[in-house]
């Protein structure tokens, strides 16, 4: 047995930190936080699980199963740092490689509000992109999770996004002040697979590769060990980019109903389920022959599987069409405000999306005869994306032209910043407020200049993290 183990150890330090947090924190505290007295007595008997797993939750379709006693490390007075959680194969977690399965907790002493982050990365469903021979586009962590994934050593991580990021130096978001919950990627199944895969090295050298597309389970073992071992959080966040968007959006519903918030936020960034219904044309529909491919490579169609699983809470959900899954959210949860971004321009999620998919742009004559036909098919599900969102109060969408890094993928990643939207006068940190403090009708923004972006001056910045990638 493999007991994962800590890291940032709790030093007096902190006391004084979090005397000073106390002290200088508003009059008027948030939902969610508590008072001088009881943060003080929770450094002493940090709080235990006051909304554990119920026998019913251990049983059925995705159940919420026990991580063995004594086979994580978790210390509950350990606050502010990260501290690995390994969970057992008998919870269900595993990464695709077979490995264990492990996750990371980042506590504090005065609130209950957590934000939940699914990591970001990529895609697989063949040899080379589960294996990790497919590079950035393939698997992330094909080769499992270390125990000390979070440390500075790793800031593709430790340093991702302002949202769990605690003393980010220029943007501040609430998320900093609360329990952070880092759920690391491993199964190349945007957290919503079900199904063990066995595929052939084409070229004959190796071994059949035995992945596990297992991401659903994951995201139910972690869910399962957060309400055995912490407090309900009054606030939640669930959040993430890329796979880690898409992934936040598919697991939403079934983390929020077990984790019982009292308020509740979803931001979906650079993720977006795209309307497809099965059969239709992809002219029309560019995202349905992935959409259907990924359907049987990580078997969500299967009887009682993850589509049947997510459509058992979410009545309006159209298994026909994932596109449907915006508004089956929606309407299942009036009072949650939620949210969707990404780029324009993006040309990472919308290479996954179709470069594979349509010869002319996998055969293009040159890179940018590629790149416009990309924008053209993701600007056509962009578009009736937006007109499904716009029907609906509760579930808004902020998406700016360009920004200079990552190629203008993931709008939350690094920085709020250029994630902006000039011609209106609004930057991220704008739309993250208003989905999380705001009311009535969640932000609905979108810009329409396409030169303004591209006239922004060089940034070193990010020119020296597009050499890291």
């Amino acid at each position: 047995m493999n007991k994962a183990g800590c890291y940032g150890p709790w030093r007096p330090g902190a006391l004084a930190g979090v005397l000073l947090l106390v002290l200088s924190a508003p009059v008027q505290a948030e939902l969610g936080d508590y008072g001088f007295w009881k943060t003080l007595g929770n450094l002493v008997s940090p709080p235990g699980a006051d909304n554990p797993v119920t026998d019913d939750q251990r049983d059925g379709a995705y159940p919420l199963l026990e991580n063995p006693a004594g086979y994580d490390s978790f210390s509950p007075g350990r606050y502010y740092a990260w501290q690995t959680i390994a969970l057992a194969p008998e919870t269900g977690a595993v990464c695709g490689n077979g490995s264990e399965y492990k996750f990371f907790v980042n506590r504090v002493p005065n609130t209950s509000n957590t934000v939940v982050y699914f990591e970001g990365g990529g895609a697989c469903w063949d040899y080379e992109s589960c294996s990790g021979q497919a590079g950035i586009r393939g698997a992330r962590n094909p080769d499992g999770i270390p125990d000390d994934y979070m440390s500075l050593l790793n800031p593709g991580a430790s340093l991702v996004s302002p949202f769990v990021v605690r003393l980010h130096p220029w943007t501040r978001v609430k998320t900093q002040d609360w329990n952070m919950v880092y759920v690391p990627y491993c199964t190349g199944d945007i957290y919503s697979g079900d199904r063990v895969a066995v595929y052939e090295d084409p070229a004959g050298e190796a071994e059949p590769l035995i992945w596990h597309h297992n991401g659903l389970r994951n995201s139910r073992a972690v869910v399962s060990w957060l309400k055995d071992n912490l407090q309900r959080p009054e606030q939640m966040l669930a959040t993430g980019c890329s796979a880690g968007g898409i992934g936040g959006l598919t697991n939403y519903h079934p983390a929020r109903r077990d984790l019982a918030p009292t308020r509740s936020f979803l931001i979906n960034d650079s993720g977006p389920a795209f309307s497809a219904p099965v059969g239709a044309d992809p002219q029309r529909y560019p995202s349905v022959l992935l959409q259907s491919f990924i359907r049987q490579s990580w078997g969500l169609d299967q009887p009682g599987g993850p589509l049947a699983y997510l459509k058992s809470g979410l009545p309006a959900l159209n298994l026909n069409d994932l596109g449907s899954l915006y508004p089956a959210l929606a309407t299942a949860l009036p009072r949650d405000r939620m949210g969707h971004t990404h780029f324009w321009r993006d040309l990472n999620y919308s290479s996954y999306s179709y470069e594979r998919f349509f010869p002319d742009i996998e055969h293009a004559p040159d890179q940018a005869t590629k790149e416009a036909l990309l924008h053209e098919k993701w600007a056509t599900d962009t578009e009736r994306l937006t007109q499904t969102l716009a029907g609906l109060d509760n579930f808004g969408y902020y998406l700016p032209m360009f920004r200079d890094v990552n190629e203008s993928h993931c709008t939350s990643i690094i920085e709020f910043a250029n994630a902006d939207i000039q011609e209106m006068g609004l930057e991220l940190g704008d739309f993250v407020d208003n989905v999380m403090n705001g009311r009535g009708a969640v932000m609905q923004a979108s810009e329409t200049d396409a030169i303004a972006d591209y006239n922004k001056p060089f940034n070193l910045l990010y020119w020296s993290l597009d050499q890291l990638l």
